[in-house]
């Protein structure tokens, strides 16, 4: 496995282009404080961690997810996405990005079900009922955000409280996204039932467009953001008490738990062998496929950085 057959860098000028912010997968291009153009690489986060080597196809899976997911919710809440060049590229609007991630959860996993194994009833300041077992579902989903990390940095839990008191959102604004939140949420459920899965639990991120809109940003239902079950046995596993088959980055961080990494000081990232890279993207191309329903195309990445400047410069001009 070559080295150029994955992105996890890119280094481009394009015309009128302002900066650049680089996150953790994304890599985002001001043109003229007008467009943005995001590229989604092959980079793999973990635990707020960016994993040594890039995943071939990850960045494309994701891109692809996310704007299909766009287009398929763009009727309820409405969104940055303006166009997608290239299989890795998304380009939108210029926003002003909220800064709080607004999770959703409606089943008690991941984070939710750490917590709650630690004895704590109160998540973002919301209660989780006794008596709770993992991977239970709530009686309805429970908004328990989180304030954005800088790179490198651990997303922190917050309460809407803390939110509206430290005039982080204002309460204006905070109200319609808990309310595009839900809307969201519950369209992601139905696509995910509709395919045989259930979504567990999302995050999704908003921004101010020049004129005041508030737009969906970001990524959407994908892997990366979403916890994925399959439906079938899910009831039986909860009765016996088994893992749930999970269809999310989970299986990433499990492995990485099971060879001592949590993103703690002092711990080390663990050798990633060039086959288990390998299997870490046949794994999102699963991802890909049971969530879209349908087969996915590997785009050419004989020269990933040559194809995205070209099909960028292109649509620009």
């Amino acid at each position: 496995m070559t080295k150029n057959n994955t992105i996890t860098d890119t280094n481009f000028n394009f015309p009128k282009q302002k900066n650049v912010y680089k996150g953790k997968v994304r890599e985002v291009y001001n043109i003229n404080d007008e467009q943005l153009v995001m590229i989604a690489t092959d980079r793999l986060s973990a635990f707020d961690v960016v994993m040594p080597k890039g995943i071939p196809f990850k960045g494309q899976i994701l891109n692809q997810i996310a704007t299909s997911m766009m287009k398929a919710t763009e009727d309820l809440v409405p969104n940055w996405l303006t166009a997608t060049p290239d299989p890795n590229v998304a380009v939108g609007y210029l926003c002003e990005p909220f800064k709080v991630e607004m999770v959703i959860r409606g089943y008690m996993s991941g984070h939710a079900a750490r917590e709650y194994k630690a004895g704590k009833r109160l998540l973002c300041g919301i209660a989780m009922p006794e008596g709770m077992k993992e991977n239970d579902k709530f009686s309805e989903p429970i908004i328990t955000p989180a304030t954005k990390a800088e790179m490198g940095d651990h997303d922190e839990d917050i309460s809407r409280e803390d939110i509206l008191k430290k005039g982080i959102v204002s309460e204006e604004d905070y109200i319609v996204l808990e309310d595009y939140t839900r809307k969201l949420f519950q369209r992601g459920s139905e696509i995910a039932a509709s395919r045989g899965l259930i979504l567990v639990d999302t995050k999704y991120e908003f921004g101010k467009t020049k004129d005041g809109k508030i737009v969906l940003i970001d990524e959407i239902h994908t892997p990366d953001s979403s916890r994925y079950f399959y439906a079938e046995g899910y009831q039986e596993r909860q009765d016996k008490g088994e893992a749930q088959k999970q269809l999310s980055k989970e299986f990433v961080r499990q492995w990485l738990i099971s060879n001592n990494f949590q993103g703690l000081e002092g711990q080390t990232v663990p050798e990633m062998s060039d086959a288990y890279i390998e299997s870490v993207s046949e794994r999102y191309i699963e991802l890909y496929e049971k969530i879209m329903g349908e087969k996915f195309v590997k785009a050419d990445v004989s020269n990933i950085q040559d194809r995205i400047e070209k099909n960028v410069l292109g649509y620009l001009s």
